[in-house]
């Protein structure tokens, strides 16, 4: 059968198609069972969801995905990606299609942060070590591969308020160039309650990180998760599971920061994709 591919708001429904034996019972299971649908075009820094038949073997990006048992894949689009993507399935009925994607550049505007203090920007020898070694418990928590698709949801804010810094823009730090933002800053006072933007478990809690300060990491299965940053209190543990919109930590203005703001960033694995977007799928 022909590769389907359409556009981004079908394809974002896919996690909520009905299962097989309910498409079966339309007389048009094995037509339904059997397609591949991703979207045309996607955005750099997006998060895709994408139908294939349940059992197939998916590869992407040197990866293999997981499949759940509706046929749901999910993956990230880089920030820098350039694409054409090439998503590769393997049917169990031994037959092979590769559904190529185009990739949507964007604009990223330089964002300038004065102010900071100055051994966050150039940190000494045992600050610098100090900050790998943070960053790579982090890094670490990211790389969980639950069987759970708690991505599927429909993501809420974590808390309401002005976004005063977008993912992927270029960052000047007191003058100084930095790399693109990895994620979105919504500005709201300290103490503001942070809720889950899905459900999900906790597979990092640190309250104060040299950089982050105060740094939660919320795992939604398939490799998909949130952090929150500079946070001035947590509320959770690792291994906590926990629900939509549950209270999980409160903002703060731990770390690097200027002022009180809640930083939210997502990831596949180690490719950060952009919190804006994925509240956008659920409009």
């Amino acid at each position: 059968m022909r590769t389907v591919l359409m556009f981004g708001a079908l394809l974002l429904a896919a996690p909520l198609l009905p299962a097989p034996s309910a498409q079966a019972q339309d007389g048009i299971g094995d037509l339904v069972d059997n397609r591949i649908v991703f979207p045309t075009s996607v955005s750099q820094g997006a998060m895709v969801i994408g139908k294939v038949p349940a059992g197939s073997n998916v590869r992407y990006g040197g990866r293999e995905l997981r499949v759940s048992g509706y046929g749901s894949v999910v993956f990230g689009v880089g920030r820098d990606e350039k694409g054409p993507l090439q998503v590769q399935v393997h049917r169990p009925d031994g037959s092979s299609e590769t559904a190529s994607i185009a990739v949507s550049p964007r604009d990223w505007p330089t964002e300038r942060v004065n102010g900071v203090p100055p051994k966050t920007v150039n940190p000494p020898p045992a600050i610098a070590e100090r900050i790998a070694r943070e960053q790579a418990q982090v890094t670490e928590s990211r790389k969980r591969d639950d069987n759970r698709t708690d991505f599927s949801q429909t993501f809420l804010w974590p808390v309401q308020g002005r976004i005063s810094g977008r993912f992927g823009n270029a960052r000047v730090y007191n003058g100084q160039p930095g790399s693109g933002h990895s994620g979105m800053d919504i500005a709201v006072p300290t103490g503001t309650p942070v809720k889950a933007p899905a459900a999900g478990i906790v597979t990092f809690a640190g309250p104060d990180l040299y950089l982050t300060g105060g740094t939660l990491v919320l795992d939604h299965g398939y490799g998909i998760s949130s952090n929150f940053l500079h946070l001035s209190r947590i509320d959770v543990k690792v291994g906590d599971r926990i629900e939509q919109g549950q209270t999980i930590a409160a903002v703060g203005a731990t770390g690097r920061a200027t002022g009180p703001h809640l930083h939210w960033g997502m990831n596949w694995f180690d490719t950060r994709i952009d919190p804006l977007l994925v509240l956008e799928r659920g409009k």
